[in-house]
């Protein structure tokens, strides 16, 4: 919305500053933004006598500026400059006075005073130069939407004690931690380990200061408040811990810092040289010993005894080389037998270009998880293997909202559409992945740490899913052989892979761990051991906010449980009654999902619990038919030709279908007092798999088409939580901004017409 004191500050810069050298208009909105800003400096300049102006407010502006002395009420030495100060505070939003006289006056010096309070300066009326460079920029001082108290408390405390420091540039109030905020905790921390010329870069002279000035339980002071200024902007830790604003090292400090320890896979102690680099710069100590890599070298039986003689135990090797490339960057063949007999493991990266902009579009996106799928499949990459799709450049936020995330969306997609059998991983700067994570879906993040002076990694803390944090890059030379490595952190949340080409577990062992899991839930004494075994099988693929919103949350303390005595469960499994290769995690999460939301007595209704299953399904499938309407019109057709198809690549698969009926059945065994076990027996090897589509026909929708095709058009249409805001999720996550409401009746008609068709057919099948 325009502001007329904003409108009028854009007129009387354009009206008065026009003819000058070097000046450019602003828009003439009512708007703040940096034309505005940009404007009145540029009107500042003039009057400083500074040609041609520039859109900066550089040192010469600065230098200029503080020859005049401090700016106070009733100084009237020129008039352009007081008035040039009103507009700016106005624009700021601040009451700046009068702006149409020619002097400071008492309101404009109270303005001046509100905002230095606001900025965590002692409160008075005078404008020094570099206060005047903070109101003719776009920081705010007051807590904007999303930033915290905490946050904010920390930069006032850093501008109220710095701000007169020569290198100290007085930053934002606003409650975000931000780059600019990153760099003055940097500066403020040179001064106080004697850094000689403070920059805030990360230099050798900070990293010696460092390893000089260890903070632990007990001390007190600035340094001690440096460093809990860190533990701030590092807050919250993923299990929710936050750290508070302190001069004083105490125990919740130091609970916070093991923690954090834990998380970023440090050795636990107090505030160390490691810890120190870890909470400032996204690589942290280069130095340290870590156990992951990767390079675009051919891994040779050379350079595998080399990385096994350096205790490096994973490599991250790349699927593909773009046409054109002379990287020649690709796994070769036998490239992953060698790296398995040395007792390595391997993580799989695609990259295609991905270091500019125009690189990355949805088409592009899907294209690229198709190629990804493709090739990870020829080389044998087994089931559930995380594929980490790159981002090899400084993308801003911008850049990330039109350009990454449709391109990762995109490759969601493909993977989908093609089974399901691979993750989808980012590797990129920390924003890049937390970004791509959320609204995405990445399982894992591969951190691009070492690029420390990203834009998105300064101020941005390390993504809760971080699996590996590339820090350092070395070039080994290893007798006459020579090659590029990048060192790489590794979390352990991506096992990576120790073989290829391994085939589904049969049933017997997908049961045998069923039974190890119940046994550990009842021995856990908490909660519903049949719920806690779903739990556990879905978290790593389906425990994200989304279905927390569709199903509530899972007990995190359960899995750390399971986890902690070697608990796992194959990801995939053979069918016994049709040989399909069935997924364990989509499975239980559809149980998981039909055990704690059950349908209602009106079978038409549908609640999350459909949305976890075939519900779920059935809206990506509408989203796949969107995207192939040249090719079928009509959606009956699309669905007859392409659901529960195993030949076809759609995001309901024959194993989707299958995973479907299976949970919805347990789930309903479970509640009919079977423990998971005995549900889990008695669908495989009691002969209910035989029947497994009537038993869901006849229990889900009382076996009447009816019911199943208004339970269809419900899951489509609804307008009822949380069906509506999952149903919009997952097409807006697709790419699909058609909602089926919006169909013709007669045209949406036809699509869940076709989910009837296949399910029928499905039952008379097995009649």
């Amino acid at each position: 919305m325009a502001d007329e004191k904003v409108l009028a500050a854009q007129r009387w810069a354009n009206a008065t500053y026009s003819g000058v050298a070097g000046y450019t208009r602003c828009a003439e909105d009512g708007i703040t933004g940096w034309g505005t800003m940009h404007a009145l400096t540029m009107g500042l300049q003039h009057e400083l006598g500074i040609s041609p102006v520039v859109a900066s407010f550089g040192p010469t502006t600065l230098s200029r500026l503080e020859a005049l002395g401090p700016l106070h009420v009733s100084w009237a030495q020129n008039a352009n400059i007081a008035r040039i100060l009103k507009h700016a505070l106005f624009c700021k939003g601040y009451w700046g006075g009068y702006y149409d006289t020619g002097e400071i006056e008492p309101a404009t010096g109270d303005a001046v005073d509100e905002m230095k309070s606001d900025m965590g300066l002692p409160a008075d009326t005078t404008v020094q130069a570099r206060i005047f460079r903070c109101i003719l920029n776009l920081d705010a001082y007051v807590r904007t939407a999303g930033g915290t108290d905490a946050v904010r408390q920390v930069q006032q405390w850093l501008n109220g004690h710095y701000w007169q420091k020569d290198a100290y540039v007085v930053g934002p109030c606003d409650g975000h931690y931000s780059r600019d905020v990153q760099k003055a905790l940097m500066i403020a921390l040179q001064y106080e380990i004697g850094v000689p010329v403070p920059n805030g870069n990360f230099g050798d002279g900070t990293k010696a200061g460092l390893r000089s000035n260890p903070v632990g339980q007990g001390d007190s002071g600035v340094l001690t408040q440096l460093f809990s200024a860190a533990c701030v902007f590092n807050s919250p830790l993923p299990g929710g811990a936050t750290a508070g604003f302190t001069d004083t090292f105490g125990s919740e400090l130091a609970s916070w810092v093991r923690e954090f320890q834990d998380f970023s896979l440090l050795e636990r102690g107090e505030g160390d040289y490691g810890t120190w680099c870890q909470l400032l710069v996204s690589m942290g100590d280069a130095s340290r010993p870590v156990t992951g890599s990767d390079t675009r070298f051919e891994i040779t039986p050379a350079r595998a005894r080399w990385l096994t003689d350096r205790d490096y135990e994973v490599v991250g090797r790349y699927l593909y080389d773009p046409p054109g490339s002379t990287l020649d960057k690709e796994i070769k063949p036998g490239e992953l037998d060698t790296i398995f007999a040395a007792g390595l493991k391997v993580f799989p990266i695609f990259q295609a270009n991905a270091r500019t902009l125009g690189d990355f579009t949805t088409t592009q996106g899907y294209e690229h998880g198709a190629l990804a799928h493709d090739l990870a499949r020829e080389y044998g990459f087994n089931w559930g293997t995380v594929i980490y799709f790159a981002v090899d450049y400084d993308a801003t936020q911008a850049e990330i909202n039109s350009a990454i995330v449709p391109y990762f969306q995109g490759v969601a997609t493909a993977l989908k559409q093609r089974g399901g059998r691979y993750r989808l991983g980012v590797y990129g700067s920390r924003n890049v992945c937390a970004n791509v994570t959320e609204r995405a879906g990445a399982k894992y993040s591969f951190v691009s740490g070492m690029s420390w002076g990203f834009s998105g990694n300064l101020g941005y803390p390390l993504p809760a899913n971080w699996s590996f944090n590339q820090i350092q890059e070395l070039a080994v030379t290893n007798g006459t052989d020579s090659f590029d490595l990048d060192r790489d952190a590794v979390s352990g949340r991506d096992r990576a892979s120790a073989s290829v080409n391994q085939p589904a577990v049969q049933y017997d062992g997908f049961i045998a761990a069923i039974e190890d899991l119940y046994g550990l839930a009842v021995q856990y004494g908490k909660g519903d051991p049949d719920q806690l075994v779903m739990e556990f099988v879905r978290h790593d693929a389906y425990g994200g906010p989304d279905w927390v919103y569709l199903i509530g949350n899972l007990d995190k303390d359960f899995v750390a449980y399971a986890e902690a005595r070697g608990m796992t469960v194959p990801k995939q499994f053979v069918d016994p009654f049709t040989g399909a290769h069935l997924g364990a995690e989509h499975l239980l999460a559809t149980a998981n999902g039909a055990l704690v939301v059950p349908p209602g007595e009106n079978r038409r209704s549908v609640n999350g619990g459909d949305v976890a299953g075939w519900g779920g399904d059935l809206i990506t499938l509408y989203a796949d038919w969107r995207g192939a309407l040249d090719a079928y019109p009509d959606g009956r057709d699309f669905v007859n030709a392409n659901m529960a198809n195993p030949d076809a690549q759609t995001s309901f698969g024959d194993s989707d279908f299958i995973e479907d009926v299976d949970g919805y059945l347990i789930a309903q065994a479970c509640r009919s007092n079977r423990d998971i076990v005995t549900a889990i027996r008695e669908h495989y090897e009691g002969g209910g798999g035989e029947r497994r589509f009537t038993s869901f026909w006849n229990s889900r929708f009382t076996g009447s088409a009816d019911d199943a095709g208004f339970a269809a058009s419900n899951i489509l249409t609804t307008s009822e939580s949380p069906v509506d805001v999952a149903r919009t999720g997952l097409l807006l996550l697709r790419g699909t901004v058609v909602q089926p409401a919006m169909l013709p009746y007669s045209d949406l008609e036809r699509f869940w017409l076709g989910f009837l068709d296949v399910l029928r057919g499905r039952v008379n099948g097995e009649s």
